[in-house]
């Protein structure tokens, strides 16, 4: 399974096309998971318009009658005014049980959106986020989402809304006088040319401009992120003018899709001011030749607003329909985006009783499959022995271990476990047999008894003390106020870089783990310590096969074998004696160090 940009994944997920149909069918099935509430809602928004929409024909009755030549019957003008304030209570009544509903079904709708996305994210492969930046995946949870639910919770209604008001208010200006319902065959056809012309460009407007602030997002993010280094390097200016650029790309952007998704609703509003106008002029004419009473003038207008106003509110609302059809556009390509797993060929259900013999056969990798990382690389790692991998940076010592793990597919070749192709097992079966401490340390928010227990089942608080102290990080811990109940702030800042290792490295021990992969995990300790580690972890890692990546030459001598990779090859191989008696480039690294 390939995940480069030139197939695979990434560019399925980037090439798919633009569909606004597949975008609303996808909404519309997280909305029907509510459907019951959606027929209450619509059953509610149906009884509250049609009340509303019976005053106009209540209000042209009385003034009938405030105009009447003969005595004015007060009291059926009163009955009329009693009706109109009821049926508007019972609209604002339903009006309000209505919003509720909608919100109930928008948050019910984004939470699940939301915890689908954070699925989606945790069964995604490694490569996807080698070509999607951090920021951006954090704004489609939250910007994008956010975005679909002020469409759902408000525009939904009033779309609704709007297609009952129009119906009900064309059928009532028929039933008062057709001729007038004529001018808007002229005025309603321009306004809607006009709309959908404006909606097709300003559609793209806004996923551009969802696009920017995705890409403004990521930036701010990777630049918190490494705040110290460039305070470090006195880059803050460069930082403040790149964020500018970037910024302005994304103001830029915003104010285009604004720009133009403003001129709809003046353009719309104005055909609807000319109706208007017409109406009274061929309503007065109507009037002097006595085909319409005053009443029905005054409802006929009353009910003409009410046709035309849903229809500048529609053009009105299109800005935030097209911005949440962009924002959940973006999301569903994440949703759409294939998992990790999809092309497993899986042989075996589970993985039992490993002993740990690893193996590669002519291996080739690379994240993108014309610029190969690793070529051709075979070696042999016997169970229980301590494999070390050595070499200049970029070598591929990193992406070896990452394949072992099966955070991506080879190109050619076959690693085997216990003589068994490794592609035959589920990943997660895989990953568990291995136990690693990268090079960058990863603690969570929580005390540190619960960040050394992470991923482990079945432990006591003695096994904890005992990793603990084999670690050489109980000392320290004792001597926090709270010992092992002490909170670590986010990715521990509390605690020193060097702790924060030794607490990884703990973890890990504790892990019921055949094998051990280290990943330059003693590069924040000083030398002592890193030697002290060493010799507890192959006492901890008896009779299971530890690889461990390393710079410092002296941490692996004691290797069983020792892998000396160089631009995508393993050059060497053999012990720290052998490699040294063979005065290659094993022993030029050891003597550029201790020469």
């Amino acid at each position: 399974m390939n995940f480069s940009p030139g197939k695979g994944m990434v560019a399925k997920s980037a090439n798919r096309p633009k569909n606004s149909k597949y975008t609303i069918k996808r909404l519309m099935d997280y909305l029907f998971k509510f459907k019951w509430l959606l027929v209450l809602a619509f059953i509610l928004t149906i009884a509250s318009n049609l009340f509303a929409l019976v005053g106009p024909k209540l209000s042209g009755n009385a003034i009938d009658l405030m105009v009447a030549k003969d005595n004015v019957n007060f009291s059926k003008i009163n009955y009329y005014l009693v009706l109109m304030f009821i049926f508007f209570i019972l609209s604002s009544l339903f009006q309000y049980i209505l919003n509720l509903i909608m919100i109930n079904i928008s948050q019910s709708v984004v939470k699940k959106m939301r915890k689908d996305v954070f699925d989606k994210i945790s069964s995604l492969p490694i490569s996807y986020f080698d070509f999607n930046q951090t920021g951006d995946i954090i704004s489609k949870m939250s910007y994008d989402i956010d975005t679909i639910n002020t469409s759902l919770s408000s525009d939904v209604i009033m779309m609704l809304s709007s297609i009952i008001t129009v119906l009900v208010s064309f059928v009532m200006m028929i039933f008062i006088q057709p001729l007038l319902v004529l001018i808007f065959f002229v005025t309603i056809p321009i306004s809607i040319l006009m709309t959908k012309k404006m909606s097709t460009r300003n559609r793209k407007l806004f996923r551009e401009r969802s696009a920017k602030l995705g890409e403004l997002n990521g930036f701010v993010e990777e630049k918190l992120t490494g705040l110290k280094t460039i305070k470090a390097y006195n880059q803050e200016q460069k930082v403040i003018d790149d964020f500018e650029e970037i910024n302005t790309k994304a103001a830029n952007a915003s104010y285009t899709a604004e720009y133009y998704s403003s001129s709809v609703g003046p353009l719309v509003n104005f055909m609807n001011n000319l109706s208007l106008s017409l109406i009274s002029v061929f309503g007065a004419i109507l009037y002097y030749k006595k085909k319409m009473t005053l009443g029905a003038i005054s409802s006929f207008i009353l009910y003409s607003r009410k046709f035309s106003g849903p229809i500048n509110e529609t053009a009105n609302i299109i800005t935030e329909i097209q911005s949440a059809m962009a924002a959940a556009e973006r999301v569903f390509i994440l949703l759409d985006s294939t998992n990790e797993d999809i092309n497993d060929h899986v042989e075996y259900d589970s993985i039992d009783n490993v002993i740990g013999n690893v193996e590669a056969n002519n291996i080739s990798f690379g994240y993108i499959p014309e610029k190969l990382v690793l070529k051709d690389v075979s070696f042999k790692a016997d169970a229980g022995k301590m494999i070390a991998i050595v070499g200049p940076t970029g070598a591929g010592k990193t992406t070896l271990v990452n394949l072992l793990m099966r955070f991506y597919d080879l190109n050619d070749g076959v690693i085997s476990l216990d003589n068994v192709d490794i592609s035959k097992y589920a990943r997660n079966n895989i990953r568990k047999n291995f136990a690693m401490v990268l090079q960058e340390t990863w603690l969570f928010t929580g005390s540190i008894y619960e960040n050394i227990l992470y991923g482990s089942e079945n432990k006591t608080k003695d096994d904890v003390i005992r990793v603990c102290k084999a670690a050489k990080i109980h000392n320290y811990i004792e001597s926090l106020p709270e010992g092992y109940d002490t909170i670590l702030t986010e990715e521990g800042i509390n605690i020193s870089k060097g702790q924060k290792q030794l607490l990884t490295i703990a973890r890990a021990m504790m892990l019921d783990a055949k094998m051990l992969i280290l990943d330059e995990a003693t590069s924040n300790v000083d030398t002592k310590t890193e030697i002290e580690i060493q010799e507890a972890m192959l006492k901890l890692m008896q009779n299971k096969t530890c690889f461990v990546i390393a710079h410092r030459l002296s941490t692996i001598m004691n290797a069983d074998l020792i892998l000396v990779v160089k631009n995508g090859n393993v050059i060497e191989q053999g012990t720290h004696s052998e490699l040294l008696e063979k005065a290659g480039f094993y022993n030029e690294l050891y003597n550029s160090q201790y020469l």
